[in-house]
Order: structure tokens, then C-alpha cells, then sequence
């Protein structure tokens, strides 16, 4: 036998207390019947006063409180197969980890940002397909599509700038890196969310969104960063200096962003603290502009709920508890 809900055992720890209230209860109305009359005249004035049938009206509650703890248990025993069909899209994630996305015009960087904001999105997703590219000044696949959203986590916890070596941010080789993770021959919708703070520094972004647009894959972008920008922190410590000695300020590029999503038939959004960016992207955005498809199909083994048979005798001890004393009584009008 198996419970859907074990834990729901720890209100067995409010029979003991159900136990002594019943035990003060009676103690209680004994002596305040015993108080107003004689011990010998409480059978006569109240017949129903009978200890062995108070005892038993309080096992009677004590047995339904019981069964009722074990049917919110639902116990299960038994089973079936049945057919599990999942609908969703497919979703590559290009994430850029160039050092600009070390800034800390949003708090606490624009990578850890876009990191959180993934691992949020894995929580909204409803059966879809997801894959990830780091890019920097090159790009490369580091989780293909999968629904196993664990390991999709476990690759979201690699991203740092050291992870490709080549600096830069060439968000058009991003996107084609993406383009090649798709199945270009299945009928399943195809997105790219691209997160990144828009500096393309590579300069073929809009192209490759024209190459996006032929496949039918449509560019969801968010904008990491603040529009004024920030220094780069630099690996010594300090923040990173052109050759002139000045200071190297990263801005947030939304124009492209903006082009970049709209050559596909996208969407453009900033990040913000929350939830607020990613509801606009997948729920008013993906799931609106999108078509599920089957992506995957299996059998599933589904215990057999059981706790009907719990319900039954349950309700058979309420009955009896209030009838109990009615039954005494007119029995006892009969026999006079």
C-alpha cells in the first residue's frame, strides 16, 4: 500500500488531545449532574447518562477522526497504464557571458540576471522543449533540446565569462549556433530568446535574424542593462580601460534588440525585477505567437486511488454516533 500524502499522518498527533478533552468532558458533566442530585437518581433523571455509553460515542468520534486522517492519506493500491502526450514548442535560450555582462548596472550583474531569469522561466514553461548557447565572441551549443529541465539548470550554473575563451559578443553567430540545435524539418515551432545586453560587436546580427526569419524562427529578446551603462570590472580588479587609458562604459543596445525581434515577428522587452518581462515573453508572446506540438508521447503507470473504501465505514460511524442516543431513548419508551 502506498499514501499520495504521507504527511498528512501528523494530525494523528491530535488524537491525544481529542482523547483528553472527551475524559474532561465527562468528568465535567458528571459532577455537575452529580451536584444537583443524588448519585442513585442520575440513572432515573437521565437514563442516557451511562458511562460505557459515553465511552463508546467517544470511540465512535475517535475512529471517524481517524479514518478521516487515513482517507486525506489517500492510500493507493493497485494500478494502470495510461497515455501520456506532451505539447510544447522548441525553445533555445542564447545567453551572452562576454565580460560586459559583468556589469552591475543591475544588481547583482547582468549574468547573474539573465541566469535567474532563465531558472524562472523553467518554473512557466508548460511542456516545451528547451535548449541553451553561450556566446561571446563565438558561440557554441552547450545544452541541446531536451525536456529534462534539470540538466538544463545544471548547464545555467556553468555560464561564467572564462567559459568561452574568445572575447567580444557576436550575437549573429549566437543565433545561428541556435538555428542549427532546431530540427529545421519538424513541424514544431521554434523560438530563440536571445538575453543579452545588444552589443553586437561582431556587426552580421541583423543578417543572421533574416536567415531566423526564412527558417520560420521567430527572435524573443531581452535586454539586459541600463541605457546610461557601466564600467566592465577587469580580472585584476578594477574596471577595464581602453588603450587611451579611459574607461570602457557598456550600454544597453535596445535598438537592435528591438530590430532583431521584429525581422522575425518577435518580441522586444527589458529586463525588469520580477516576473513582469518574462510574462510578456512566453505568456503574451510565445504561447500567443505559437502552435504546440506533440513532442513527446509515453505510457505512465497511475497507482489506483483507494480511499473510497475508507470513506464507507467513515460514514457509517457518524451515522451511528448520532443515532446512538435516539435509539436508547425510544427503546426505553417502549419498555415503560
Amino acid at each position: 500500500m502506498l499514501f499520495e500524502n504521507p504527511n498528512i499522518f501528523f494530525l494523528l498527533w491530535l488524537l491525544p488531545p481529542m482523547v483528553a478533552i472527551c475524559v474532561y468532558g465527562a468528568r465535567r458533566q458528571r459532577q455537575a449532574v452529580e451536584s444537583f442530585c443524588d448519585v442513585c437518581l442520575v440513572s432515573s433523571i437521565r437514563p442516557d447518562f451511562r458511562s460505557r455509553r459515553r465511552v463508546l460515542k467517544a470511540l465512535m468520534i475517535l475512529a471517524a477522526a481517524s479514518l478521516m486522517i487515513l482517507a486525506l492519506a489517500r492510500p493507493q493500491w493497485g494500478s494502470h497504464w495510461e497515455e501520456v502526450r506532451q505539447k510544447g514548442v522548441d525553445l533555445v535560450a542564447c545567453v551572452d557571458v562576454s565580460r560586459s555582462m559583468l556589469a552591475q548596472d543591475v544588481k547583482p550583474s547582468r549574468l547573474e540576471r539573465a541566469r535567474r531569469k532563465l531558472i524562472d522561466l523553467l518554473g512557466i514553461l508548460k511542456g516545451d522543449r528547451v535548449g541553451l548557447v553561450a556566446f561571446a565572441g563565438t558561440a557554441f551549443l552547450q545544452c541541446p533540446l531536451t525536456l529534462d529541465y534539470g540538466a538544463f539548470q545544471i548547464f545555467l550554473g556553468d555560464l561564467a565569462p572564462d567559459l568561452i575563451p574568445v572575447p567580444g559578443t557576436a550575437v549573429g553567430q549566437a543565433i545561428r549556433t541556435a538555428l542549427k540545435a532546431f530540427d529545421l524539418t519538424s513541424h514544431t515551432d521554434r523560438v530563440i530568446i536571445l538575453i543579452t545586453d545588444g552589443e553586437d560587436l561582431a556587426g552580421d546580427a541583423l543578417d543572421a535574424a533574416k536567415e531566423a526569419a526564412k527558417a520560420k524562427v521567430k527572435i524573443f529578446s531581452i535586454g539586459i542593462g541600463q541605457l546610461e551603462g557601466a564600467p566592465i570590472p577587469a580580472e585584476g580588479g578594477g574596471f577595464m580601460k581602453d588603450k587611451k587609458g579611459d574607461m570602457i562604459i557598456t550600454r544597453l543596445d535596445e535598438r537592435t534588440l528591438e530590430q532583431l525581434a521584429q525581422l522575425t515577428g518577435g518580441m522586444y522587452v527589458r529586463s525588469v525585477t520580477g516576473d513582469l518581462d518574462l510574462n510578456q515573453i512566453y505568456l503574451e508572446g510565445i504561447k500567443k505567437q505559437t502552435t504546440a506540438s506533440e513532442l513527446k508521447s509515453n505510457r505512465r503507470e497511475v497507482n489506483e486511488d483507494r480511499f473510497q473504501w475508507v470513506l464507507l465505514p467513515l460514514l457509517m460511524l457518524l451515522i451511528l454516533e448520532g443515532l446512538f442516543g435516539e435509539v436508547k431513548s425510544v427503546t426505553g419508551i417502549f419498555r415503560i
